[in-house]
């Protein structure tokens, strides 16, 4: 109901002045003619039409705007349930590599340099997950941004 809180208040609107003219024996488009009329000599009445006119196509816009602004909604919705998707496969598959750190630490002899890279991998791999997840303005450019590495330094 609340989506059509305009619609009915003009429903009720049109009912009321239908039901008010019938029982006043008044015709509401008889007394819009003569209105008409009677503001002729001022050229008022191209105004009521321009402006009408000017109405029509500004509600369309405002549908049209709303739609798009529905669908843009929509896109970020599921594009935040797949970050959050992705997030826990990604975590699932970080956690389960630690599997192969700890093998890897037990084993003698296993190079440090390899596990200290392994830490750093992991790590950015982490780090990018969270910039992604944490994406307020959902666009190419800011989902790119928050994965490239930064230059520099």
């Amino acid at each position: 109901m609340r989506r059509y809180k305009i619609t009915l208040m003009g429903l009720t609107i049109a009912v009321f002045i239908v039901v008010y003219a019938h029982f006043v024996d008044l015709d509401p488009f008889d007394w819009l003619v003569t209105f008409f009329k009677s503001v002729e000599d001022y050229e008022v009445d191209e105004i009521f039409i321009g402006a009408f006119i000017f109405i029509i196509c500004l509600a369309i816009d405002l549908l049209r705007l709303q739609r798009e602004q529905k669908v843009e909604h929509e896109k970020n919705k599921v594009y935040k349930a797949m970050i959050a998707s992705s997030h826990h496969i990604l975590n699932n598959f970080l956690n389960q590599m630690q599997l192969f750190k700890i093998t890897a630490e037990s084993t003698p002899g296993f190079d440090k340099e390899i596990l200290a890279m392994y830490d750093t991998i992991m790590k950015e791999a982490s780090d990018q997950i969270k910039k992604l997840s944490d994406i307020s303005e959902v666009s190419e450019t800011s989902i790119k941004e928050a994965v490239m590495p930064k230059s520099g330094g």
